[in-house]
């Protein structure tokens, strides 16, 4: 074990407290001086087989109440250790209250620390969507800090994970549809998208500047020195590189830089994918290893990138991600995009959210992944009002894999795999949990395969714990020659095609149980493997990915999220040239492209379309583009048939798609949107009674709550409606008297003088729904006009979820608002 302050540990307590002493065992209980006054437990008392019984017993109370002691001391050893050890807490100051003793508010940081640690250094300062500063204290020394006046908040540093070219074609971003996008595409973009990942790999073509104008003069960032990186690596694509380590380093030490550079390049591939998804520049004859062959290109070709990393190989720390949104706002972007994810937490303890709301209210639209912990419930991250959460969907494009087995059956699957194809006769087939050596061996995790009974084999392994390439890695280090990765019920029948390094292909759990009955009833068994390239035009799509997370929303149940879904899987873009595409360390293949899945790769296409949207409209704020983009954004295909999900093989639903998919070409003209200012969402957190230093918080000016105003979270002007039945029900669910339940809506003409006529349909028949009023008629832009929503619900509903949609259409544009109830 570790040596823990005064005290060294080398042997485990002698006896379970539930377990009484055995004649046949030493155990170890034995205290004993050491150097520096501390001690040294490891005493062995022996039991003799000859001890009395009555003996036995007394050494037994003994024993007992030697080690309550003993474990008693072990606690407060385990205590006193876990107060000393130091952590990264970031410390929100309460700037505008700053003491007159102090001339600038660093100096009144550096003292704050320095009296509660003397020898403590500061990691980073915040000057933009917080005052204050990071630092690593002990948990005694964060809560003496926390009780100082002008100190607002201190929260303990959190670890993020990332949330891992037909796209422009399938969003009608390219060809007759496009025209409304024609003059963002020929005009010059000042428009700047900042990305939040692992960093850029500046040589990938889809940075080239041809034909971008000068660096917009608004841009206030620089492109920062570091490993492998210099000044040069930036031009007027990619107008700006920086990156942020310290608190990285301050929980795992110093980067190794033969492993990653300690610099804004990207060794990992994620950060050049989703940068060159959102705004990545016209690139002819992209592809996989020939797979997606095409002109790839961003969604907003045009706007201009600025990369912070933020992420490395042991994660993305909250105390980082915050000093990249604090530059970014500084620096002057447009458009923030963060394809990573934390634990949920309230909005006051969410670092994200608290610096998302800084960024909103400066006008910058901010877009997050929604995660990928589905097809769950409640799974989603980002869920704050003022960012727009995306989840992912699929898109018409697949790359087929053929698998033959002996019993003459031909199952489908998908693929990357370019090298050496199998033979085309059969060749032996095993079931991994049939020749492994360990518990989990199914899953073909390292040196669980028998080489013997896999050698010259094609190996079923089951998809989970360890990586998809990587599992197939494990079968030819065994002596495989290919292998099919099948899903279980985590994953359905979700296809999620990889860049294998042997002959490999994925298929559907319902194909995988197939192939393992027939391997669990057949003494000879055999299959085949062949790879069909890439197919356009596949049908039904998109449908809803089954690893894209769900609401309803954890936090605010009546606030419906994820917003929209977005193309996220099996996406092609830009890749780092430090590793292969597989991003395995034995993957030595160098490609321009990948092709990953993801709602990290979602994310990047709705900030893309936001920067086209604000390039159209410059005048608009982050939530009318949010709206516009949800507003105009579709749930049904063009048959009526609501969109599937492919977990489950049926329609989904607005807790799995918010608004639906994301409908560029229509959302550039919206008619109406619902807008939102800084005041909205002030009003929205005293509906959920926060208190003045929460808000301040999140706000960073001193908020008092109206006490003889009623505030309703449910007045929150937002494009979409969730009614929670178990806060609107409650105590009437099993009586005969209606509850009423009223939402306020807002709506701003941005188009041309209109009247708009409302409609409901709803599959929720023991709700009624009253719009009024039902017209609503706008004689100029930007005219606002409001509207009631009620529902009377005059019974419990016989299921837990229904769902209904509001349209207010005037004949040319069609406003949609999802409505969801839930009943838990």
């Amino acid at each position: 074990m570790g040596t823990i302050p005064g005290y060294i540990i080398n042997k485990l307590p002698c006896v379970l407290l539930n377990e009484p002493l055995s004649a046949s065992r030493n155990h170890i209980c034995q205290l004993a001086p050491t150097e520096k006054n501390t001690f040294l437990f490891s005493r062995e008392l022996s039991l003799s087989s000859s001890l009395t019984h009555k003996n036995l017993k007394k050494m037994e109370r003994l024993g007992l109440m030697f080690l309550s002691t003993l474990v008693l001391v072990l606690f407060h050893v385990f205590v006193d250790a876990s107060q000393n050890q130091k952590k990264t807490y970031i410390i929100h100051m309460d700037k505008f209250n700053m003491p007159a003793d102090f001339d600038d508010h660093t100096q009144w940081y550096d003292s704050s620390l320095k009296s509660v640690s003397k020898s403590a250094n500061m990691l980073y300062t915040y000057n933009s969507v917080i005052h204050g500063y990071s630092a690593q204290l002990t948990a005694d020394e964060a809560k003496s800090l926390e009780q100082q006046l002008g100190i607002l908040s201190v929260h303990e540093e959190v670890r993020y994970e990332l949330h891992t070219t037909r796209s422009p074609t399938f969003l009608g971003l390219e060809g007759r549809e496009s025209r409304s996008f024609v003059l963002q595409t020929k005009a010059r973009s000042d428009v700047i998208i900042g990305v939040l990942d692992t960093g850029v790999w500046p040589e990938s073509k889809s940075f080239d500047d041809t034909g971008l104008g000068p660096v917009p003069a608004s841009w206030k960032g620089t492109c920062q020195i570091g490993k492998n990186f210099d000044a040069s690596s930036c031009n007027r694509k990619l107008i700006g590189a920086r990156f942020f380590s310290q608190g990285y380093e301050a929980a795992f030490g110093a980067i190794d830089e033969t492993m990653e550079s300690k610099s804004p390049r990207d060794d990992e591939g994620h950060g050049t994918h989703t940068a060159t998804t959102a705004a990545g520049s016209v690139v002819t004859s992209a592809s996989l290893l020939g797979y997606a062959t095409g002109t790839a290109r961003g969604m907003a070709s045009h706007a201009r990138v600025a990369a912070y990393k933020v992420c490395w190989t042991g994660g993305c720390f909250s105390s980082d991600i915050l000093a990249g949104l604090d530059q970014a706002v500084i620096d002057g972007v447009n458009v923030l995009s963060l394809s990573l994810g934390g634990t949920i937490s309230e909005y006051h303890r969410d670092i994200v959210a608290i610096g998302a709301f800084s960024a909103a209210s400066q006008g910058i639209f901010v877009s997050c992944s929604a995660g990928n912990s589905g097809p769950s419930s409640g799974t989603l991250s980002n869920v704050a009002p003022w960012i727009t959460t995306v989840g992912a969907g699929t898109m018409d494009r697949e790359f087929p894999a053929y698998i033959g087995i002996g019993s003459g059956k031909k199952l489908n699957g998908v693929s990357l795999y370019s090298g050496k194809a199998l033979p085309s006769s059969v060749m032996p087939l095993v079931y991994a949990g049939n020749v492994s050596q360990s518990s989990n061996g199914n899953l073909c995790t390292s040196g669980s395969l028998i080489p013997e009974k896999v050698a010259g084999k094609i190996v079923v392994c089951d998809r989970g714990m360890n990586a998809r390439a990587q599992k197939g890695l494990v079968v030819k280090d065994a002596g495989g020659i290919g292998m099919i990765l099948a899903n279980t019920d985590t994953y359905g029948d979700e296809l999620v095609a990889d860049a294998h390094l042997i002959p490999a292909a994925a298929v559907g759990q319902t194909a995988g149980n197939l192939i393992k009955q027939y391997i669990a009833s057949n003494s000879n068994p055999t299959a085949t493997i062949a790879f069909g390239g890439t197919k356009l035009g596949v049908q039904p799509s998109p449908v809803v990915a089954a690893f894209s997370s769900r609401g309803p929303n954890p936090i605010t149940p009546d606030i419906l999220k994820p917003d929209l879904i977005a193309p996220g899987v099996n996406i092609l873009a830009g890749w780092t040239g430090k590793v292969g595409p597989s991003g395995l360390q034995e993957d030595t293949r160098n490609v321009g492209f990948n092709i990953i899945s993801g709602t990290s790769m979602s994310c990047p296409h709705v900030s893309g379309l936001a920067a086209l949207l604000k390039t159209a409209h410059p005048e608009w704020s982050p939530a009318a583009i949010r709206s516009a983009l949800m507003t105009t954004s579709y749930s049904t295909y063009k048959n009526g048939k609501t969109i599937e999900d492919v977990a489950t093989g049926t329609s989904s639903t607005p807790f799995d798609y918010g608004a639906g998919h994301v409908n560029p070409t229509a959302a550039v003209n919206p008619g109406l949107v619902y807008d939102l200012t800084v005041d909205d969402y002030i009003n929205f957190l005293c509906a959920l009674d926060y208190s003045p230093s929460m808000i301040k918080v999140i706000a960073k000016r001193d908020i008092s709550c109206d006490k003889n105003k009623e505030y309703k979270v449910a007045d929150l002007n937002y494009p979409s409606f969730a009614i929670p039945l178990e806060t609107a029900w409650g105590e009437h669910a099993d009586s005969s008297t209606p509850t009423v339940t009223r939402y306020t809506r807002t709506l701003t003409n941005v188009g041309n003088p209109a009247t708009y006529k409302a409609s409901v349909s709803s599959e929720a028949q023991e709700v009624k729904i009253l719009v009024e009023p039902q017209i609503l008629t706008f004689s100029q832009k930007n005219e606002k006009k409001t509207y009631t929503v009620t529902f009377t619900a005059s019974s419990k509903p016989s299921g837990t979820t229904s769902f209904a949609r509001l349209e207010w259409s005037d004949g040319q544009h069609v406003v949609a608002s999802p409505i969801a109830f839930s009943w838990t």
